[in-house]
Order: structure tokens, then C-alpha cells, then sequence
């Protein structure tokens, strides 16, 4: 049988190192074109050395250091370097299309570690561990500060301004990928850090506005608009209670009520 010649840590490392840097290149607009093989190569041959002590967690500890050193030397100052709300959020959904690919391209070529070093040792996984990252570094950052912009997006929205509806949609997403664990969808950070405080702006907005300056019907018809074209579709039901319990005087309730049976009624006709 043949021998996998052994190899140091910090000199497999080395090798590893410079495929990553071209990975990290090519996000950043200088395209390079890294040797995906030998990163996979590399780390099988170190995930052989199982009796050399300390390979398997200087390898895994390494993995996460990329994402850490990255995100906190280029990806976060590049958000917050940005001068207006807008330029800021294009930058945060950019910056996290990227890393969705970093996460994409590092995760396959360093998949032996879950078979061999991550599955044994019970620790999270190769994916896990590079959103792991971006949410602890850059989201829990800028997760108010990118919520309130996009507030502020939707009021002027409500007063007649045309906005980038694709760039909330997209921002929005963010908020519900963000808190996938596991492979479960979960919507804690999306209801925490952003439906809250909108839903919360919106009976503002309303009541500022006052009741006789606006329709029933379209007190509730350009909300639920909001939902089709960027909203997560589980915001409708609190939207409606919403504006049915908060914004809407309780005559003005009764209705709404007729209003959205009708349409309700509309739409099973058409079906």
C-alpha cells in the first residue's frame, strides 16, 4: 500500500493560503483564478496526519480565522465607509452575495474536515461556521443601522418617492437567510430586527397622518402592496392586525373588515 507523505500544518497551510488569497482577490474586483484542487488535495492530504496532535484543530481553527480576517479587514469597513443609506445598503447586499460564494467555494473544498475532523469532534459545520461568521462580525454591526435605512426607504415610499424596491427586496432576504440554522428556516432575526420596528413605524406613520387624510381601503391596500413586492408573506396577518387594532378608529375597523371580504370573495371568484 502506498504512504501519504506527511506534510507540516503551516506548511500545507501555506499552499491553502495562497488559493484563498485568489478567491479573496476575485471578490474584491482583481480577478484571479485559484487552484480550487489543490485546496481540496491539500486538506485531505493534512486530514490524513489523524495521529499528528492538533492537525485537525489548527485546520478547522485556521478555516474560521479566513472568514474573521476578511470580513473584519475589507467587508465591514467597505459598508461603513459608505457616505448615504443608499450606497451603504447596495453595499451590504453585495458584501453578503459575496460571501454566500466564498462560504459556497471554501465549504466543498474543505468538506473532508466534515467527515473526518468536525463530525468526530461534534463541532458546527464548514457552512455554518462562514455565515456563523458574517452574522457575529458584520450583521450584529449594522443589523440597526441597516434596518432603520430601510425604514426610512419605505416612508419615503409612502409619501410618493420612487424607491429601489429590488434593493429592500434583496436587503430583506438578508434578514431572513441570516437566521437559517442548520438548514432551518427561521425568521427570528427578520421579526426581531426588522418587521418589529417597521410594523411599529408604520402605526406611527398612520396615526401621524390621521385618519381623515387617508382611505380605509388604501390604509391597508398599499401595506399589503408592500408585502407582494418585498415584505416576507408571514408579515401580511400582523400587518392587518396592525392597522386594524392601531392605526384605524374602531368604526373605521368594521369597514375594512367588509372591504377585505369583498376582495377575499373577488379572489375566490376568479380562481
Amino acid at each position: 500500500m502506498g504512504t501519504t507523505n506527511i506534510i507540516g500544518l503551516e506548511e500545507g497551510w501555506e499552499i491553502i493560503q495562497n488559493e484563498i488569497t485568489k478567491l479573496i482577490n476575485t471578490l474584491e474586483g482583481v480577478p484571479e483564478s485559484p487552484d480550487y484542487g489543490s485546496i481540496y488535495s491539500t486538506v485531505y492530504t493534512l486530514c490524513q496526519h489523524k495521529h499528528i496532535e492538533g492537525y485537525g484543530e489548527g485546520l478547522y481553527a485556521r478555516y474560521e480565522g479566513v472568514y474573521n480576517d476578511y470580513l473584519q479587514s475589507k467587508v465591514l469597513p467597505a459598508i461603513q465607509e459608505k457616505n448615504d443609506d443608499v450606497s451603504m445598503l447596495q453595499e451590504f447586499v453585495k458584501r453578503w452575495a459575496n460571501h454566500k460564494v466564498m462560504v459556497s467555494k471554501l465549504s466543498r473544498y474543505f468538506n473532508y474536515m466534515d467527515r473526518y475532523y468536525i463530525l468526530r469532534m461534534k463541532l458546527p459545520c464548514l457552512k455554518d461556521v462562514g455565515f456563523g461568521c458574517f452574522r457575529k462580525i458584520v450583521y450584529e454591526k449594522m443589523k440597526v443601522k441597516v434596518g432603520d435605512a430601510v425604514v426610512v426607504l419605505i416612508n419615503q415610499e409612502r409619501e410618493g418617492t420612487e424607491i429601489d424596491r429590488g434593493l429592500v427586496k434583496n436587503l430583506l432576504e438578508v434578514f431572513v437567510e441570516i437566521g437559517n440554522e442548520n438548514g432551518k428556516d427561521k425568521l427570528d432575526c427578520y421579526v426581531d430586527d426588522f418587521e418589529t420596528a417597521f410594523l411599529s413605524d408604520m402605526a406611527d406613520y398612520y396615526t401621524r397622518k390621521g385618519f381623515k387624510e387617508i382611505k380605509v381601503a388604501e390604509c391597508f391596500q398599499r401595506e399589503k402592496d408592500r408585502v407582494s413586492h418585498y415584505l416576507h408573506s408571514s408579515t401580511e396577518e400582523k400587518l392587518f392586525k396592525q392597522v386594524q387594532g392601531q392605526v384605524l378608529p374602531e368604526n373605521a375597523q368594521q369597514v375594512l373588515q367588509k372591504e377585505m371580504q369583498s376582495v377575499k370573495l373577488g379572489d375566490d371568484k376568479s380562481t
